[in-house]
């Protein structure tokens, strides 16, 4: 893992700006998604993008009673 050597305060909501440098490097634009996870004693975040629920593929994918489904794996999906 990087470190880049930032410090941010947390305020009294519980936020934090993430630095405009960060957010350029991430492509990270106003009103984008941002994922939000532990990873041991860690918190990680990372540009959300919608995935297939199966494979993980990004493209075609068509949503389904919530969940991201590629064309792909519902192609394979009617075969089973």
């Amino acid at each position: 893992m990087k470190s880049t050597g930032i410090i941010r305060k947390v305020d009294s909501l519980g936020r934090i700006v993430l630095p405009i440098e960060l957010r350029r490097t991430m492509d990270i634009a106003e009103s984008d998604e941002v994922e939000i996870y532990m990873e041991n004693e860690r918190i990680i975040l990372q540009k959300f993008e919608q995935a297939c629920v199966f494979c993980g593929s990004s493209r075609g994918l068509i949503s389904f009673q919530r969940k991201n489904v590629c064309q792909e794996c519902l192609r394979k999906m009617m075969e089973y």
